[in-house]
């Protein structure tokens, strides 16, 4: 299966092999699994950090310019991970920066200290945290990130679609710990103390529509390594083998307080 990247303003596309990811938001975007779970990750640590909606647009523009969203060994000189952030420059050790968590981190965190970012362009707010001997080179992923953003902050519903096909990495009891243990380092103190692992999976509980779709768009992004079979939230779920969001039809239906998250048993 061939995957493609959409760029809305420029029609530039990426070549991607293997399962697809569509998000739906004011445009589409179509990324590979591991790109998808990646994007989801940088989302959730600036919603976590507190840092507004174009603050995600913008890391995510800059990740999907140095490395395609994609957690790389190596790139320029010594420059690796999400961000081709250096150790020599201070970013961190290598293995540090290898983790997206820490790396979303230190992005943010040079990000906040710009002055006046949140009225810049795109990719000028990139350009002065990356310092890229390509300045202009962020802006052509904007349309993308802010896609992206929409949907993984919450604001679009049933707006991430995954087909995860195959034998599952996991499952049963060990999945669903697993799979709470990922929230939680991705989300941290944003993660309600009431999210808690059962044996066919889990539930969040949620105090409003924007925060459920947050956390029910990370687990569809997140699927494929999870043995993650369903998500429901609302009116509608998500099936692995289907991809889809569609409405629920037993007796379930409209409960806004809580995600509901099942693994394969």
């Amino acid at each position: 299966m061939v995957v493609v990247v959409n760029n809305l303003a420029g029609n530039l596309t990426l070549p991607r092999l293997g399962p697809e990811c569509t998000v739906s938001a004011d445009g589409e975007v179509t990324l590979d699994t591991v790109q998808m779970a990646n994007a989801a990750t940088i989302a959730a640590v600036g919603v976590r950090r507190g840092m507004p909606e174009q603050a995600v647009v913008v890391a995510l523009a800059t990740a999907f310019q140095e490395s395609k969203l994609e957690n790389l060994d190596n790139g320029d000189r010594d420059s690796v991970g999400l961000f081709q952030q250096r150790p020599s420059q201070g970013w961190g050790t290598v293995e540090q920066i290898k983790d997206p968590r820490y790396a979303a981190g230190k992005f943010y965190s040079a990000l906040k200290k710009v002055k006046g970012w949140q009225e810049m362009r795109v990719t000028d707010a990139a350009q002065t945290v990356q310092r890229s001997a390509y300045p202009e080179a962020y802006e052509k992923w904007a349309d993308e990130s802010r896609v992206l953003a929409a949907a993984l902050t919450g604001r679009a519903t049933g707006a991430v679609e995954c087909t995860v096909s195959g034998t599952p990495a996991v499952r049963g009891a060990e999945a669903a710990t697993a799979l709470l243990a990922s929230l939680k380092l991705d989300w941290g103190k944003k993660l309600p103390s009431t999210a808690a692992a059962r044996a066919a999976g889990l539930t969040v509980d949620v105090s409003n529509v924007n925060t459920g779709w947050r956390y029910a768009h990370w687990l569809v992004s997140h699927a494929s390594a999870t043995g993650l079979e369903r998500v429901r939230f609302g009116d509608l779920e998500w099936h692995a083998p289907v991809g889809k969001w569609q409405p629920v039809t037993d007796g379930s239906a409209g409960n806004t307080a809580q995600v509901v998250a099942e693994v394969f048993s």
